[in-house]
């Protein structure tokens, strides 16, 4: 009998040491990588196909070099401006999106070995003439996008009209439109959203050097020399330049930095692919479906910002009260305090304060706190329209005579009685119409959470758009989903007007 149990425990040891192996056999570690599917292709985008799935080369490059280490490259979406704030928050591992290595950017962060080299490219309208040198674009409205290396050789050039842009696709959209004259951005972007647009063309020689790399954070040397092993194993082996040839990329400045001067019959499939998508005639049929594909995404990205919005007006209803009875009954320190909190709040923009809640508090000395988007979101919003609901209140409280007041007090009330049970009631029935403008209003500056990582409606209907070239119809269905997330609480505002509204009462006739 004890033979027995000793081999049966032996067997269950057995079996369980092989499970626990084969799971960690099977386990691979996250490598999240930050990257705005929104910037477009032919780097980080939403497939054309399926736009639920990241397709681009930086998307084949990640995996790429996440399955030589051994891990799973997991996506984090986040503005281009934002990629390298993101990162120094621990928001994700890397950032990788046609990030150009300079010298001030180094300074900051860690960069990878350059994995492409490419130039600055013109793009101008079909009809134009005379514009093919960077002088030429002198006294002329010339696109780019924000923060990028064109930007820069662009103003350091001078007399130039700069026009930034925080989307490419949006810049050669203006240029065909004429409201720019030229647009300058990476040969890549104009190669796939210029290149074969029939009112758009390439002009002029390659523009500066530009080199993409990985980026990391300094403390992170170890990850760092891991992913620059990796990608000299991916130079070595043929597959960048297979990823690069797969996406159209394959140029002079990569011939030189891999000494690789080969011909190569590797078809262009991706580029192709993306090609076939665009500039075709689309029926009334095909855009249906399409849009209809569009709605889990929509729904999806709604119940984000309907659960952001109704906690942050919640969080707005509640500390607008605390500083309305601050300023109006608190003592002289306090009412000042509050005052000085509601001028400071209405004078400077919200997305300004969520920069400072996100992306500055984490980096205070001493006192830094990290917060997850969502919170941040909800502190934001709810904080900004506090200041607002607070000046509400207080337009309530002023509207009850003051006789009120000592009335109740003159009863036997204390004054904080006669606050909670003869004041407020009446000061709450005068806000309910304003406070309802105020969370239609909070409901549609949601979408300026964006900025944070957070992947709401608008910015869905953004990636769409760049994706599809069609602001036109997701926009129609974005548009009817804000509409109908307000209206009920419209309903709700009139109800509860109705209900407390004294002079709305019917009068008895006798």
């Amino acid at each position: 009998m004890k033979n027995k149990m000793k081999y049966g425990f032996l067997t269950i040891l057995i079996l369980s040491v092989s499970f626990i192996s084969l799971l960690a056999q099977n386990h691979k570690y996250i490598l999240r990588y930050g990257a705005d599917a929104e910037s477009g292709a032919p780097y980080v985008f939403q497939d054309p196909k399926d736009p639920k799935h990241l397709i681009g080369f930086e998307v084949d490059l990640i995996n790429a070099i996440a399955e030589d280490l051994g891990m799973k490259a997991v996506h984090v979406q986040n503005e281009w401006d934002g990629l390298i704030m993101g990162m120094e928050r621990n928001d994700y591992d890397i950032a990788i999106n046609g990030l150009e290595i300079t010298p001030d950017r180094e300074e900051k962060v860690n960069f990878s070995i350059p994995y492409y080299l490419t130039y600055e490219q013109i793009a101008i309208r079909r009809d134009q003439e005379g514009i093919n040198t960077l002088s030429d674009l002198i006294g002329k409205k010339v696109g780019t996008l924000n923060n990028s290396l064109a930007e820069r050789i662009l103003r350091a050039k001078g007399g130039i009209d700069v026009r930034g842009y925080t989307d490419e696709d949006k810049s050669y959209n203006d240029l065909e439109y004429g409201r720019l004259d030229a647009v300058l951005i990476d040969q890549p972007v104009a190669l796939y959203y210029a290149g074969w647009n029939p009112q758009l063309k390439l002009t002029g020689q390659p523009i500066g050097e530009i080199s993409y790399g990985i980026v990391l954070r300094k403390s992170d040397t170890l990850l760092l020399n891991k992913i620059n092993r990796s990608i000299e194993k991916l130079k070595k082996s043929g597959k960048l330049r297979t990823i690069l040839e797969k996406w159209n990329l394959w140029n002079f400045m990569m011939e030189s930095y891999l000494d690789d001067h080969t011909e190569s019959n590797d078809p262009h499939t991706a580029y192709q692919e993306y090609l076939a998508t665009q500039g075709q005639t689309t029926t009334f049929m095909t855009l249906m479906k399409r849009y209809i594909s569009f709605l889990p995404m929509f729904g999806e990205a709604a119940l984000v910002t309907l659960s952001i919005s109704i906690v942050a007006m919640l969080v707005a209803v509640f500390v607008g009260l605390i500083v309305v009875l601050l300023r109006v009954y608190a003592p002289n320190p306090l009412s000042k305090l509050a005052t000085l909190y509601i001028e400071t709040i209405r004078g400077t923009p919200l997305l300004v304060q969520l920069y400072f809640i996100y992306y500055a508090l984490p980096v205070i000395p001493y006192i830094g706190v990290r917060i997850s988007p969502f919170v941040a979101a909800v502190l934001g919003l709810g904080l900004n329209y506090a200041a607002y609901e607070a000046e509400n209140y207080r337009a309530g409280l002023f509207s009850v005579p003051r006789g009120q007041m000592e009335a109740a007090i003159s009863l036997g009330m204390t004054r904080n009685q006669a606050l909670r049970h003869i004041i407020l009631p009446q000061a709450f029935r005068f806000v309910i119409p304003p406070m309802t403008n105020d969370f239609i209003s909070l409901l549609k500056d949601s979408s300026l959470v964006s900025v944070i990582t957070m992947v709401e409606l608008t910015r869905v209907y953004n990636q769409i758009g760049a994706t599809y070239f069609d602001y036109l119809g997701p926009g129609i269905l974005v548009a009817v989903i804000y509409l109908l997330i307000g209206l009920p609480f419209i309903r709700l505002a009139r109800v509860a007007e109705r209900k407390y509204t004294y002079d709305k009462r019917k009068i008895i006739k006798r």
